[in-house]
């Protein structure tokens, strides 16, 4: 959410430099607070940068939207642990059409002299990132219901409460996203630029955003997992021990929990990338709150922004790897088959050792 940019005022060839605002000559930057920029001094933006930033808005688009037509073309996705997935991709492609355009207009200082259209528009991608943390939250704990109260899931997890529950983390994450606009913001300079640093806090990024929005879901999320893994692999141990007296019943019971093991292997991957690529950036905004002066490389910045853009694109490429009905049914669309819902089940029966959610 940082922003890079060479300034170059018309008047002669003096460079300015900000901490915050890097010139390209710089290697390192730290992070005092930047002064207001004259009138008449131009931006020329990071080319790269922006070149980057399209080719991870087409990616999360285009991959995003496959995975809802997916889930509507196919009955067999139509879970609810994939209509929690659907509001994860559905944040990823508002991503790609919404809140990298706006990131890239804002990299120019656009808008300028209009304070609020401005926090808007810096404050889209941190609605839509904590829209995807509380759905990968609720994927968590409806895998934790499903294993741990299997026989209350049917009552608990409906779809009307699955649609209930995705109306909640995103009214939620409006709420949390427009924060800014209810004053926690800084008074911005006198030129008008709406750059991310000049306008936004980074103590609403670092003690309200990270610590209370990210990392504690995140923390969450994480326990979860660590008890679904150490429960399916005590049921695995018990299926094991006896399955020499049971025979074709215990087999098809140690079948389920292999299932149950690649699923929640697979979102756990999801919640794993999103943590690689989120948590980079938000450490770089601690050190430029808690340690101003303590330089950071100009290469790990660029590297930090747009690795946590990038996760919006990774997601259908991650659920086509792991997961054998999304990838068949990815295959079935570029082919041009509508149908794949109808498929006899047993040209499936191969993969069931295989399936994800």
């Amino acid at each position: 959410m940082l922003t890079l940019y060479t300034f170059k005022q018309t008047t002669n060839s003096f460079h300015f430099s900000s901490p915050l605002l890097p010139s390209f000559e710089n290697s390192t930057l730290s992070a005092p607070s930047a002064p207001p920029l004259p009138a008449d001094w131009v931006i020329s933006p990071n080319v790269a940068y922006m070149v980057a930033e399209l080719v991870i808005a087409v990616l999360s688009t285009f991959g995003n939207l496959l995975v809802c037509v997916a889930v509507g073309l196919n009955r067999k996705l139509r879970t609810v642990t994939n209509y929690f997935l659907v509001s994860l991709a559905v944040a990823d492609i508002l991503v790609g059409t919404i809140a990298i355009p706006c990131a890239i207009l804002t990299d120019i200082g656009l808008p300028r002299h209009n304070l609020y259209l401005c926090l808007i528009m810096l404050s889209i991608l941190l609605m839509f990132t904590e829209s995807s943390i509380l759905s990968l939250l609720a994927v968590a704990v409806e895998r934790y219901v499903a294993i741990f109260m299997p026989f209350r899931y049917q009552v608990l997890l409906t779809s009307r409460n699955a649609v209930l529950v995705i109306f909640a983390t995103w009214l939620l994450s409006f709420v949390i996203g427009l924060v800014p606009l209810m004053g926690w913001h800084k008074t911005p300079p006198d030129s008008g630029y709406c750059f991310f640093v000049f306008v936004v806090d980074m103590t609403y990024m670092v003690y309200f955003i990270f610590f209370a929005c990210v990392l504690t879901p995140l923390f969450i999320m994480y326990f979860i997992y660590a008890q679904i893994f150490v429960m399916v692999k005590q049921q695995v141990r018990r299926i094991t021990s006896e399955q020499s007296g049971r025979g074709e019943r215990q087999a098809r019971a140690a079948a389920i929990m292999r299932r149950e093991v690649k699923t929640v292997t697979s979102l756990f991957l999801v919640l794993f990338l999103f943590t690689v690529c989120w948590i980079p950036l938000h450490i770089i905004n601690c050190f430029l709150l808690f340690c101003p002066h303590c330089p950071v490389p100009l290469e790990l910045l660029f590297t930090a922004i747009i690795l946590s853009h990038a996760n919006s694109a990774v997601n259908p490429f991650l659920y086509a790897y792991t997961m054998t009905t999304f990838r068949d049914t990815f295959k079935a669309i570029f082919s041009g088959c509508r149908a794949v819902g109808d498929r006899d089940a047993t040209n499936r029966a191969g993969h069931d050792d295989r399936e994800g959610p």
